[in-house]
Order: C-alpha cells, then sequence, then structure tokens
C-alpha cells in the first residue's frame, strides 16, 4: 500500500489522515512539524486543577470557537 505524500497534503487533510491512522507516527511527527512551522504558538502554565480554566476564558472562548468551526 503506498502511502500519501504527507508534504503535499493540505494541514487539514493532513490532520484527518492522522486522526484516521492514529498508529502512523511518521504522518503524526509531520503534522505536528507542520502545525509548529505555522506559527502562532500559544503557551500557558500547566494547570492545577479543572477549575484553573476559569483563569483562562480565552482558552475557553478559542476550544468553543473551534467546536464551532468543526
Amino acid at each position: 500500500m503506498n502511502r500519501p505524500d504527507f508534504h503535499q497534503m493540505s494541514l487539514g487533510d493532513l490532520r484527518a489522515y492522522v486522526l484516521a491512522h492514529q498508529s502512523d507516527q511518521r504522518a503524526f511527527h509531520i503534522y505536528v512539524d507542520r502545525k509548529i512551522a505555522e506559527g502562532n504558538p500559544v503557551t500557558y502554565p500547566p494547570l492545577e486543577s479543572v477549575e484553573d480554566m476559569e483563569n483562562y476564558p480565552d482558552i475557553i472562548a478559542k476550544l468553543r470557537q473551534a467546536e464551532q468551526g468543526k
């Protein structure tokens, strides 16, 4: 079976492939590398409890926005 050319796939298509083929570590690593290269990383300190999410309303808003965009 021939693998798709992960470098030629759109990031969305690559994400779909990775979700459908979760054991394909090569595809996963290429996806992560491309996602990081895309930029716009946001880092937050680790949460110590679920209640800590209340301190990050921007994260909650982004998660909700991403869910609606699916």
